[in-house]
């Protein structure tokens, strides 16, 4: 089911209603305003009615191909008034093979509606569509995805994209996820002007795919770029790729095979302040970094060190590393939460605790910890601030002395006669000594 059927069913363009007594396809749920309607058509299209309540309707599965000549004229002011008495603000349409001609012809009729989200998913997108019937052509859509979809490649589609261009210039969230893209032609993002997030996640998008896509005019609004699980390599080829995006604040890079490269020139947009790196592979620390950073995620890397200044730094991810020393926090003076679990960390310095104890969130979980006097103690001194989360104590274990091996960490005993029997001894006998002296 798709679009098309939908408003055909619902503006009742020459659809029957059906009779009583046939299977209802479509389930509403009330307390949520929720419907799904499943393998819709003519003979259970009556069941599509309890879905006019409802805020958000899904459909999956149905036949469209035989409605591809079904004929679609200007509406009367009555469906229209109909049309804009609805409350459906988003459509899922999945499962289906959907004709690009009949698509090109209903899209026009949300103008009338009060849908802001079209979503396609595992659909087929079959054929070329004439769209010159949207030139000039508000759509009150605001965001739009499409996820595991099959359609000819967007290059030399231009003119399609041209008379879609009003809309287009006011879509403000497009996703095209799981749909082996490879890259996005130069005109698509120059009509996009008004899109702050756009996601590609889960494609075949590589370095050199990135700078015709990101062009000079292209995308001038984005804000957020997720690229992860891509085919992307090059750390230098990606900032080169995204460095003419003017607003672009987060980047996900996640899950792609970076290599650093030893020296690279390149300027990340200097509004970027959220980055992702986790998942890729590095095995130290890429540069130039973007330069006003306040989330820094490199979990899940083959890290050893990291040593790197950013003033603007808030949160800084490390866990699932091999980092063997905690980073030093007065490399960032705004930090309030660092993460270092699962790495091989034994111990964490008294100096470094002091500071640790200023941040909001510490993790330091799964580490091997070295469970002597210091090492212990440290740990305790920071639990004490209240700021190790739920791990602690569960999963912050002893690796080292044996004697302590397996035991939680707050569980060994750090106090002063144990730990320094000497600090206690000697003030006891200067006091015995002063004391036998006094009574000669």
């Amino acid at each position: 089911m798709s679009v098309a059927v939908l408003l055909l069913l619902l503006l009742g363009l020459g659809v029957q209603v059906a009779a009583q007594g046939r299977r209802n396809r479509c389930f509403f749920n009330r307390t949520q305003e929720f419907c799904v309607c499943y393998n819709l058509s003519e003979e259970t299209a009556g069941s599509i009615i309890q879905c006019l309540p409802a805020t958000v309707v899904e459909f999956w599965g149905g036949d469209l191909e035989k409605y591809t000549a079904f004929p679609i004229g200007d509406l009367e002011d009555s469906i229209i008034d109909t049309l804009g008495s609805l409350i459906i603000q988003k459509i899922i349409i999945g499962n289906v093979l959907v004709p690009e001609v009949l698509l090109a012809r209903v899209l026009r009729f949300f103008s009338y509606t009060h849908v802001q989200e079209l979503a396609f998913d595992s659909c087929i997108f079959q054929g070329t569509g004439d769209w010159s019937d949207m030139d000039g052509q508000d759509l009150p859509i605001l965001s739009l995805s499409f996820h595991n979809v099959t359609s000819a490649p967007l290059t030399g589609h231009e003119p399609a994209f041209s008379s879609l261009g009003r809309w287009l210039g006011t879509l403000q969230e497009l996703a095209v996820t799981g749909s082996r893209v490879t890259g996005l032609p130069c005109a698509i993002g120059r009509l996009l002007r008004a899109l702050h997030s756009l996601d590609l996640a889960h494609n075949s998008l590589g370095d050199g795919s990135l700078a015709p896509a990101f062009c000079q005019g292209a995308f001038p609004q984005l804000q957020q770029l997720s690229l992860h699980h891509n085919n992307l390599s090059s750390y230098h080829g990606v900032c080169e790729g995204v460095g003419l995006l003017p607003q672009l604040q987060h980047l996900d890079l996640s899950h792609n095979e970076l290599r650093a490269d030893p020296s690279s020139s390149c300027q990340w947009p200097p509004s970027l302040q959220h980055f992702n790196l986790s998942n890729t592979g590095l095995d130290e620390v890429p540069a130039p970094l973007p330069p006003h950073l306040q989330v820094l995620d490199m979990s899940h890397n083959h890290l050893h060190a990291v040593d790197i200044s950013l003033s603007s730094l808030r949160k800084l991810f490390l866990n699932q590393n091999l980092l063997q020393a905690v980073p030093s926090i007065r490399n960032y003076p705004m930090l309030d939460t660092l993460h270092l679990d699962n790495n091989s960390i034994s111990e964490l310095p008294r100096a470094e605790v002091k500071l640790l104890g200023r941040l909001q969130d510490v993790a330091v979980a799964g580490n091997p910890f070295s469970c002597s006097c210091s090492g212990a103690g440290g740990l305790q001194a920071l639990a004490a601030t209240g700021h190790l989360g739920q791990a602690w104590p569960g999963d912050y274990r002893c690796h080292s002395p044996e004697q302590y091996q397996g035991w939680q960490v707050a569980q060994v005993p750090v106090s002063v006669l144990h730990c320094d029997p000497a600090a206690v001894a000697a003030p006891l006998c200067v006091a015995l000594a002063l004391l036998a002296g006094a009574g000669a």
